[in-house]
C-alpha cells in the first residue's frame, strides 16, 4: 500500500492502478485457473469476493512475484494473490480509494483501506491460510520486499 508521502514518488503505479480499475472485466480464464490451482478452498473463496479489478491486479502482481522469486512456495504465491484481500473491508470503489489515498485516514472506511494489509492477514488466518501466506499479506517475512516491488512495478 502506498503511504501518503509516496504519492509523489510513485505516481506511475497509482496512475496505472487507476486506469486499470476503470474496466470491470474479470481476469482471463487462464489467470483464474492459475489462481485456483494455487489457492486453498477458503483462500479461493476470499479471492472470488474481490472485485474484478483487484483480482486482475493481484494475478498480475503474483505473476511478477513468481518471475522475481522463482523459488516461491505455494503459500507465498497465495500471499501475493491475496495481498489486497483486506480491501474488501473498506467497501470503497475506485473513486473512494482515490479519495482515501489523497485524504488519508479521515473516516472508518478510509482507515480500513489504509490498514488493508493487517485486515487481509487476519482474514487469511481466519480462513486457515499457511502462516507464510498470512505473513506476506501483512507485508512481513523474507518475501515481503519482493512482493512490494512487484506490486509497485
Amino acid at each position: 500500500m502506498s503511504k501518503p508521502w509516496q504519492i509523489l514518488t510513485q505516481p506511475h503505479h497509482l496512475v496505472a492502478r487507476f486506469f486499470g480499475s476503470l474496466s470491470d472485466a474479470p481476469p482471463g480464464a487462464a489467470e483464474e485457473e492459475w489462481a485456483r490451482s494455487l489457492l486453498l478452498d477458503a483462500e479461493w473463496a476470499l479471492w472470488e469476493q474481490m472485485s474484478n479489478q483487484d483480482r486482475r491486479h493481484s494475478a498480475k502482481v503474483a505473476r511478477r512475484f513468481v518471475a522475481a522469486r522463482p523459488e516461491a512456495t505455494r503459500a507465498e504465491i497465495a500471499g501475493a494473490l491475496l495481498h489486497d484481500v483486506g480491501k474488501l473491508a473498506c467497501g470503497l470503489g475506485t473513486w473512494g480509494r482515490v479519495a482515501a489515498t489523497v485524504l488519508g485516514r479521515r473516516t472508518a472506511r478510509f482507515r480500513a483501506y489504509h490498514d488493508h494489509e493487517r485486515i487481509g492477514a487476519e482474514m487469511a488466518a481466519a480462513a486457515g491460510s499457511d502462516p507464510a501466506t498470512v505473513e506476506l499479506i501483512a507485508e512481513e517475512g523474507p518475501a515481503a520486499a519482493v512482493l512490494e516491488r512487484c506490486d509497485h512495478a
